[in-house]
């Protein structure tokens, strides 16, 4: 019984590794759209507006792009620590994590959402997201400098929680495109939300029944 329950929790894991490297790859290459640098290549062809009257808009777009597809990695690797003894990655990759996060992805975000697609829903949303991005990071930050381990374990699964809206947007974008084939900007209004309520949701159930 011991046997099977700890073989299903291996397998648990390897297919949470392979879900998540196949959904990192994806969003490699969205990332690598933009290299070279080019303002007239895939997302930002519909951004035109701000691409030309705010000059500053690139740099936060290109920012954004750039560090959060490290962040992806470098929290996924900071999650691995207890279970495949990889301390030193956790401490490492958490650094990295924190330092790219709080410097450059969440301001950068919270600037794009500023003038995200989808009118003040959309907006409000991205700028709520960004927020608590840098907060949870910034609060996981400061417990571990206490050394409050266990707190700052929960701290940054929120953080994590919300980093990866990344890849829960684009699915549920797929979802709900695919079901009910609904308008461009009504998608974007409904996936603003829904791409990380559900995430700190979970989250929390999680933390309070002591998963986490």
């Amino acid at each position: 019984m011991f046997l099977a329950k700890r073989n299903l929790v291996s397998f648990a894991k390897t297919l949470l590794i392979a879900g998540f490297g196949y959904f990192f790859w994806l969003m490699l290459k969205i990332t690598l759209e933009y290299v070279p640098l080019d303002p007239n290549v895939s997302f930002l062809m519909i951004k035109q507006t701000e691409v030309h009257d705010r000059p500053e808009y690139l740099w936060f777009f290109y920012t954004h792009v750039y560090t959060s597809i490290f962040v992806l990695l470098a929290g996924f690797l900071a999650i691995l620590r207890k279970d495949f003894q990889l301390k030193n990655f956790h401490i490492n990759a958490g650094k990295i994590y924190i330092f790219l996060i709080l410097l450059f992805a969440a301001p950068s975000g919270i600037y794009m959402g500023i003038f995200a697609n989808g009118g003040f829903l959309s907006k409000i949303s991205f700028v709520i997201l960004g927020s608590l991005w840098w907060f949870s990071t910034f609060k996981a930050y400061q417990l571990a400098r206490q050394k409050k381990f266990k707190e700052h374990k929960q701290w940054m699964w929120r953080s994590f929680a919300l980093t990866i809206s990344a890849l829960t947007l684009r699915i549920w974008k797929v979802i709900i495109v695919y079901l009910f084939h609904p308008n461009p900007m009504d998608v974007y209004q409904i996936i603003a939300w829904l791409g990380w309520v559900p995430n700190i949701l979970l989250i929390e159930y999680l933390i309070t029944k002591k998963h986490i």
